[in-house]
């Protein structure tokens, strides 16, 4: 009770007090309850704000910085959750709630550390904003470190599969998309959210919006682009999206067409796990694989940090034997 009292204090004067007025009023305020026990008949929090108004907020804020949807809605299932099994205000959350939170949610939910450690980023994340803002003291997340996960060696396409996806392919549309996402390595939520115009055929490049609405320059190959003029020559519909469905009213394609019909394309022809994003994966380990420098790498697949470029490139061990046998042995 005496600590929830102490916090209750300097929250309530965080807008008011820098941080070595604070630092001085904590000092002063643990001597002065030295030795003081304190009770409280009414177990109860005051805050300005309920704890859903404090999701909103922190909602609204991500929706602000440009966030994708689907990034938002993420954060608010995960905090929606938290809030439901944590019989606590928000602000008084503590370090110890939250480390009990991760444990029992992984126990009760059986899931992977990896898991596990998207609902720590998500939390640290909306801690951090409330700091951030000043309606907490310091994130209580701040001592829950990134839980070590397991390094899995994901699979990537070599170039047998790769044909025989395209061989296999039943329209000039699924072979355009299979060649676009081959070369250039875009997300496929980049890929449908592409018009025809957006296509430079001349320079072999276009423009797609990333996360946050980040935009950068991909290029493509010859092959991509004979294919893309072979798809667009045989539509005779209007609509300004590259990719379109197959039937009337043909409709800009979504993220679910793409990964439904790769996924049967893949399913046709006995190959686990054919979806868009392994592209991405086989682009950025074969470009690190044939020596272009890992920041273009990083700049070319649009990621903020180089280390995420890292984990999505897995390196050719038998390159890494030749190197060996090269500079070593």
């Amino acid at each position: 009770m005496k600590t929830e009292i102490i916090t209750e204090i300097e929250q309530s004067l965080l807008n008011y007090l820098d941080n070595a007025q604070m630092e001085v009023l904590h000092k002063v305020l643990n001597r002065c309850f030295e030795g003081i026990e304190i009770y409280s008949k009414e177990n109860v929090e005051i805050c300005e704000f309920t704890n859903e108004e404090l999701i909103k907020k922190f909602i609204s804020a991500k929706e602000i910085e440009g966030c994708s949807s689907r990034t938002t809605k993420y954060y608010e299932a995960t905090l929606i959750k938290m809030n439901s099994k944590m019989n606590k205000g928000i602000t008084h959350m503590t370090t110890d709630d939250l480390r009990t939170y991760l444990t029992d949610y992984q126990k009760i939910n059986n899931c992977s550390k990896a898991s596990v450690d998207n609902i720590r980023r998500n939390l640290s994340s909306f801690f951090s904003w409330l700091e951030e803002e000043n309606y907490i003291l310091k994130s209580p997340m701040k001592r829950i470190h990134k839980i070590k996960t397991d390094k899995v060696i994901k699979d990537t396409y070599s170039d047998e599969t790769l044909e025989l996806l395209r061989d296999n392919c039943s329209c000039l549309r699924d072979l355009a998309i299979i060649d676009l996402l081959a070369s250039t390595g875009m997300r496929v939520g980049e890929l449908v959210k592409l018009n025809i115009n957006d296509i430079d055929f001349e320079n072999r490049e276009c423009v797609v919006f990333g996360k946050g609405n980040k935009e950068r320059p991909v290029y493509f190959d010859a092959r991509t682009k004979i294919h893309l003029k072979n798809y667009l020559n045989s539509r005779t519909d209007s609509n300004q999206a590259l990719f379109v469905s197959l039937d009337k009213p043909h409709n800009r394609l979504n993220i679910s067409g793409v990964e439904i019909r790769l996924r049967q394309l893949g399913r046709r022809l006995g190959i686990s796990k054919v979806h868009p994003h392994k592209f991405r994966r086989t682009v950025a380990t074969k470009a690190i694989d044939k020596g272009m420098p890992i920041e273009q790498v990083q700049s070319l697949l649009g990621h903020s940090q180089i280390d995420t470029t890292m984990h999505y490139a897995m390196v050719n061990q038998n390159n890494v034997k030749e190197s060996h046998r090269r500079y070593i042995s």
